[in-house]
Formats: structure tokens, sequence, C-alpha cells
């Protein structure tokens, strides 16, 4: 059973500018990431994240698109079996996970 998978408004911006190359990556990685996007400490898809170099991110999880440097930070809606992605970006000296903190501070998490 495949989870449900929600954006926020700024990963669709995101996903908007990417090229279409890596549009295709990123929408097959999260189609299979979703299919089990739990722990991957619980048999799932979802590589957990933390707290680290100022970044406040537990509770949340990573896909890593290694070959095109792109990752996706997302968390979940348990009681509706939702995925929510928070942002899309390089990964460029960790910024996106940075700004993956600055959207979480914005729609309240």
């Amino acid at each position: 059973m495949s989870w449900q998978v929600f954006y926020t408004d700024d990963a669709k911006q995101d996903f908007a500018k990417l090229d279409g190359s890596h549009k295709i990556l990123v929408q097959k990685a999260i189609k299979k990431v979703s299919q089990n996007p739990v722990s991957i400490h619980e048999g799932g898809y979802g590589k957990p994240l933390g707290n680290k170099n100022g970044t406040l991110l537990a509770g949340l999880f990573k896909i890593k698109l290694k070959a095109a440097g792109i990752r996706i930070v997302y968390d979940l809606i348990n009681d509706i079996n939702g995925m929510r992605i928070i942002i899309i970006g390089v990964r460029a000296d960790g910024e996106v996970y940075k700004s993956a903190a600055q959207r979480l501070n914005k729609i309240g998490k």
C-alpha cells in the first residue's frame, strides 16, 4: 500500500525548477519510497535525519539521489499514511538541510 504524497508549496517550486531528467529521477525515487517511507530501522526506505550542525531535523527522513546530487527531505503524517515533501534540492555543503530546518519553522513543526 502506497502512502499519500503531499508537497509543501516551497517543495512544489523546488520541483518545478528541476530540469526534465532530474524531475523524472525525483518522481521515481518518491514513488519508490512512498511504498514504505518509514525508517530503515523499521523495514522501510526512510533514512532518518538528526540534529546536527545547528539543524533540528530529528523525525525527518531523506532520500539521496547520489548521482544527481539531489536530496529530498520529508516527514510522515502517520494518522493518514501521508508523506510530506519539505524540500528538494542540491546537497551543496548541507545547505539543503539548513533550508529544510527553516522551512519546518515556517510550517510550524
